[in-house]
């Protein structure tokens, strides 16, 4: 028997559960996120470089204004590494670390995205030396800030960690780092969720790399991608496969290496990539809030159905 004081009871309940559901991601914000990020301002973000500091501090002051928490000093980890390419030891690199506490769970989720890039270097045909990385990966970078703030304000069931790594490009050092360093013990990591490059792409698709090694991930994938753009493709992790396989290509590599789950969202390689023409102007505006908001549900799906 259902009395009027119950009914309204539950009508109220649904109403905070449905209005906790609707709130998702601000696009006006997450597109001036990844302007300001690959700004030429910036320099393309290498390591070390004044501009990736800017970028660091941008991350790091969306951090404190979310309400994140951390294991790290002011959010930053602290790493150094050897470059054998340029035969040069990068003292005092970054990582920018925060932190939600989940509702029903001590595994974590780890989503990274690095928001350093190449820097500036050869002049392309039109004088532009900037390798400003919009897409590589001031994109992932941007949607990290935007599922921190959406997770604020919803907490998850497992708690998150949100992870924007340095150095990446010289090698996934920021990953290694974090892994080497990280607050708790690595079986406490319920998988890793890896962005970079999100922001374009000709057909309209974005890859979930990783389910060949972690098939359990697929059916909830598929099920919160029905009918939304674009379109989820899964594949791009088959061994032996060489350049086709993306399963050491970003910063989730060393979470593989840990033998720790991961799904990889990215996109194919495109004629910007690593060229001073990764800019603002040549992102897809829609295919990127699109892709965020798939990236999202997708992650929220993950949430609920994995093993507490």
């Amino acid at each position: 028997m259902v009395t009027p004081s119950m009914s309204i009871f539950s009508f109220f309940f649904f109403l905070f559960i449905s209005v906790g559901f609707a709130q998702s991601i601000d696009e006006k914000k997450l597109l001036s996120d990844l302007k300001l990020l690959s700004a030429d301002e910036l320099k393309g973000r290498k390591t070390l470089s004044e501009g990736n500091k800017k970028a660091r501090k941008h991350i790091q002051s969306e951090f404190q204004r979310i309400g994140l928490k951390t294991q790290y000093a002011e959010y930053l980890q602290s790493f150094s590494f050897e470059n054998q390419r340029e035969n040069k030891r990068y003292e005092d690199a970054v990582n920018v670390i925060g932190f939600l506490p989940g509702l029903d769970s001590r595994k974590i989720i780890v989503i990274t995205a690095h928001y350093d890039h190449v820097g500036v270097g050869k002049k392309n045909s039109k004088g532009d030396s900037i390798y400003n990385g919009a897409d590589d990966n001031a994109s992932g970078t941007a949607a990290l800030l935007a599922l921190a703030e959406y997770f604020s304000k919803n907490q998850p069931q497992h708690p998150i960690m949100f992870a924007a790594l340095d150095g990446e490009e010289m090698g996934l050092q920021g990953a290694k780092a974090l892994l080497k360093d990280f607050p708790f013990p690595l079986d406490n990591i319920l998988m890793n969720i890896n962005m970079d490059m999100i922001s374009r792409n000709e057909n309209d698709e974005l890859y979930a790399s990783g389910t060949h090694y972690y098939p359990e991930l697929k059916p909830i994938l598929e099920q919160a991608s029905v009918s939304l753009l674009p379109n989820l493709r899964f594949g791009h992790d088959l061994p032996n496969t060489g350049r086709e396989n993306w399963t050491q290509s970003s910063d989730h590599g060393p979470f593989f290496d840990e033998k720790i789950m991961h799904i990889y969202f990215g996109v194919e390689d495109h004629e910007d990539y690593h060229q001073p023409s990764d800019e603002f102007e040549n992102i897809k505006p829609s295919f990127f809030t699109n892709a965020v908001k798939l990236i999202l549900k997708c992650i929220v799906a993950l949430d609920q159905k994995l093993p507490k």
